[in-house]
């Protein structure tokens, strides 16, 4: 039961920043407004947290970790390549419209930190797209997608234009279609992945 409940004020902190960073910007938000919208006293936020940046990274962590298992989920239950990234880059939509303001914190407010990225995002995020690569470079052996390109390269490519999608979609404050530029997105990749006739 202690677990449980620290495990629930853990999370109840964690959805704070969320609101706190999207709305004020990690840079500007202190510990003390997370407390506020977490309704605890500030100190118990150092209890789970030993600083505003290790909040940042508990989120990115969490919600990585999160999107790691969910790809893992598509490769087994999907046999071809296009459907796999089809339905990887769908749950991407999915997770980034349920969430607007994690999105937002996840996609603009991690690039206002290099220190952030190079020294604890790099490895999850490494693992991420590994996976994607894994998927690409299945479908390349099968013969289902070119051989002529690098899968990690193609990986890279195609989370770029999402993830960039994705950060337009969050500044613009939701006022397009997400699910549907991403379709289309996804349609180019494949269409320009296609085996050369002489393959």
């Amino acid at each position: 039961m202690e677990r449980s409940r620290t495990s629930d004020k853990r999370n109840r902190i964690l959805r704070a920043a969320v609101k706190v960073f999207a709305a004020k910007g990690f840079y500007v938000a202190r510990v003390s407004d997370v407390a506020r919208e977490a309704g605890v006293a500030d100190g118990t936020i150092y209890l789970y947290f030993a600083s505003k940046g290790d909040l940042l990274r508990g989120l990115f962590e969490e919600n990585m970790e999160r999107l790691i298992e969910q790809v893992r989920g598509v490769s087994a239950k999907h046999d071809s390549a296009a459907s796999r990234l089809s339905q990887i880059w769908s749950d991407y939509v999915v997770f980034v419209q349920s969430e607007p303001e994690l999105a937002e914190v996840l996609t603009v407010e991690l690039r206002e930190s290099g220190k952030f990225m190079n020294e604890f995002a790099a490895d999850l995020f490494g693992a991420f797209l590994r996976l994607i690569v894994e998927v690409i470079a299945d479908g390349q052996s099968r013969g289902e997608l070119r051989r002529d390109v690098s899968a990690r390269t193609v990986a890279r490519l195609m989370f770029g234009a999402f993830d960039e999608l994705s950060l337009s979609w969050v500044m613009s404050k939701n006022k397009w279609d997400l699910e549907r530029s991403g379709k289309e997105a996804l349609t180019i990749f494949l269409d320009g992945l296609r085996p050369k006739t002489s393959e």
